[in-house]
C-alpha cells in the first residue's frame, strides 16, 4: 500500500477544456471536505469539481454534474490500479465549449490523474500503533537495545523513564515479549499509519 509523498498538481487541455488535477495525501473525510471547500473557493468559476478518494477501506467518488460514470469512477480506477491509499484526487474542469462525449470524458479524467501521478513520488505506508512505555533506570540499556531501530519521539526522565514511539505491527510483534517482561506500564494507541 502506498500514498503520495507530497501534494501534486498537473494541468492538461483537451479541445479547449482545462483539466487541473490536484492530488493530496489525506487521513480523514474531514480533511477531504476541507480541501474540496478550499478548491471550490480557489477555482470558483470552474464548471466541475470531480473527485475520488480512498481512505483505508472507504472509497468515494463524485461526477459533479458530468454524465454518470465519466469522471469520478475513472479517477478512482486510476488510484486503485496504482495501489494507492490515503489519497484524494480532484480534477477541476473549465468547459471549453466543445463536448467531448462520454468516452472522451473518461479518457480526459483518466489521463489527467495519470499525468499528475507521474509527477509524484510515493511512500509505502503500513498500519501501526503508538506506544508509551514506562520503565526503571536499571532497564535502560535493555530497552534502548530493543528499540535501537525505532525512532523514539519523546523521552522523559523522572522517577521512571517514559518513551513514546510509533511502530508497525510486524515490528511490535517481534519485541512485544521483551517489553511486556521489562516495562512497568505500557499503553497502546492503535490505528496510526507509518510511512516507510
Amino acid at each position: 500500500m502506498k500514498t503520495i509523498s507530497s501534494n501534486v498538481e498537473n494541468e492538461i487541455v483537451i479541445n479547449k477544456s482545462r483539466f487541473i488535477c490536484r492530488i493530496y495525501k489525506v487521513y480523514s473525510e474531514d480533511e477531504v471536505l476541507n480541501i474540496l471547500s478550499n478548491i471550490k473557493k480557489e477555482y470558483k468559476d470552474a464548471t466541475h469539481y470531480c473527485y475520488s478518494y480512498i481512505i483505508d477501506n472507504t472509497k468515494r467518488f463524485n461526477d459533479d454534474g458530468e454524465p454518470g460514470g465519466t469522471a469520478g469512477m475513472p479517477i478512482l480506477n486510476v488510484l486503485e490500479s496504482n495501489n494507492l491509499n490515503y489519497i484524494l484526487a480532484v480534477v477541476i474542469r473549465y468547459f471549453g465549449g466543445i463536448k467531448l462525449g462520454a468516452g472522451g470524458l473518461v479518457r480526459a479524467y483518466t489521463n489527467s490523474v495519470v499525468e499528475a501521478l507521474n509527477k509524484g513520488a510515493f511512500k509505502e505506508i503500513k498500519k501501526g500503533i503508538n506506544i508509551t512505555i514506562n520503565f526503571s533506570y536499571d532497564k535502560v540499556k535493555l530497552i534502548d537495545n530493543t528499540l535501537k531501530n525505532i525512532n523514539i519521539k519523546n523521552k522523559d526522565f523522572n522517577e521512571l523513564i517514559t518513551y513514546n514511539f510509533d511502530i508497525n505491527i510486524e515490528d511490535y510483534n517481534n519485541i512485544k515479549e521483551i517489553l511486556n517482561q521489562n516495562v512497568s506500564d505500557i499503553s497502546i494507541k492503535e490505528d496510526i499509519f507509518i510511512e516507510e
